[in-house]
């Protein structure tokens, strides 16, 4: 392994773009933007110091496709025209530099407090849930589910019309998609629920329209959670799911593994990581990027190791802005939290972000 792999250029294969480095800011919620959904100087600021840090790759936090879509306060929006412009300055800020920029999408699901968007929470089907008034989501209907797909498809053409170089559809982390591909959030019987193929073809019907609206040159990709138990989404079946949309001729798959050296294995003489089995179920795969647990520049190298294209970071880039020039150097291994306000007032959080980060253990000092 060369010592400077992670600092070499790399070339997305489709849309022959090229990125200056391995290096990938993952969505990260912060909060720090406008109820309307119109996202905040602040937000911008946090971005473009990460991509003047030298990420080849900004993705912003995960953003909403309609109203009802909406998961947290301060959550920016790509629902409507009336965001298109202050999109335009983070898009213009961050094309000043080095970076590509992703916009990340999403719909909450029956993690879409009705507090906050006025709606019932909607999922694949009616299953408890905390976030409803009644408490229960809302089993979507095939209308819903048409308009679902039509949402991601007009955030995805309001993302290039402001100047994105791609989109990241957030597929992991129990939101509406993941719903829709767990066996024990998705219940139904119809053309959307069933053998692993009907669950994931609301996420393959916005993937075919996105690419259908959207240019050649415009990155498209999927963020997915290898596994998540008490959605019923299973190791096998995720195997399948990158097998499903390495045909869909997407441009990359985001592993999101909260720690990609952790062991999954059918015995404990042959444990391999999430990233090293679903790289070794095929060949020719999309670009892979993985994420979780990659602090120090030996975690990133031993990363790529695993056979990953791109090395993704969360955390580590809240404190170290400047985390992927650094990471070059083999020695390089940051302070680890906690973090005092001023540091992270220095690394361009405000009030709000800060404030928000105090729920992680041991982040923030007092």
């Amino acid at each position: 392994m060369s010592k400077t792999k992670i600092f070499q250029t790399y070339r997305f294969s489709r849309t022959n773009k090229k990125i200056e480095n391995r290096t990938v800011l993952a969505a990260m919620t912060n909060k720090q933007s406008h109820e309307n959904g119109i996202i905040s100087d602040d937000e911008i600021k946090w971005l473009l110091m990460r991509a003047k840090g030298g990420f080849g790759i900004i993705t912003t936090a995960a953003t909403n496709v309609s109203k009802e879509a909406k998961a947290w306060s301060g959550e920016f929006g790509v629902y409507d025209d009336f965001h298109i412009p202050n999109l335009k300055k983070l898009t213009s800020a961050i094309h000043q530099t080095k970076s590509l920029i992703f916009a990340q999408l999403f719909h909450g699901g029956m993690k879409s407090p009705q507090r906050i968007t006025g709606y019932i929470p909607l999922s694949a089907s009616e299953l408890n849930c905390n976030e409803s008034a009644t408490g229960k989501t809302k089993k979507a209907s095939c209308i819903d589910i048409k308009k679902i797909i039509n949402d991601f498809t007009m955030s995805a053409v309001r993302c290039h019309e402001a100047g994105f170089n791609g989109i990241e559809l957030h597929a992991a982390h129990g939101y509406l998609i993941s719903q829709f591909l767990g066996k024990k959030t998705n219940l139904r019987y119809d053309n959307w629920g069933g053998s692993l193929k009907k669950r994931a073809k609301l996420l393959v019907e916005i993937l075919r329209s996105i690419k259908k609206h959207t240019p050649e040159s415009f990155i498209i990709g999927v963020r997915i959670s290898p596994e998540i138990e008490q959605l019923g989404i299973e190791l096998n079946d995720s195997i399948k799911l990158v097998g499903i949309l390495k045909n869909e001729v997407i441009d990359f798959i985001h592993l999101s593994c909260w720690d990609v050296f952790a062991k999954s294995g059918p015995s404990i003489r042959n444990q391999r990581t999430f990233t090293e089995i679903i790289i070794d179920s095929y060949k020719n795969l999309p670009t892979i990027i993985s994420t979780g647990n990659i602090w120090s520049s030996l975690d990133a190298h031993n990363l790529l190791k695993q056979g990953a294209d791109l090395v993704g970071v969360g955390r580590v880039a809240i404190g170290h802005p400047n985390w992927a020039y650094n990471i070059s150097n083999l020695n390089y291994n940051p302070q680890r939290p906690p973090f005092s306000i001023n540091e992270l007032e220095k690394a361009n959080l405000n009030r709000t972000f800060i404030s928000y980060m105090k729920n992680w253990n041991n982040f923030v000092k007092e």
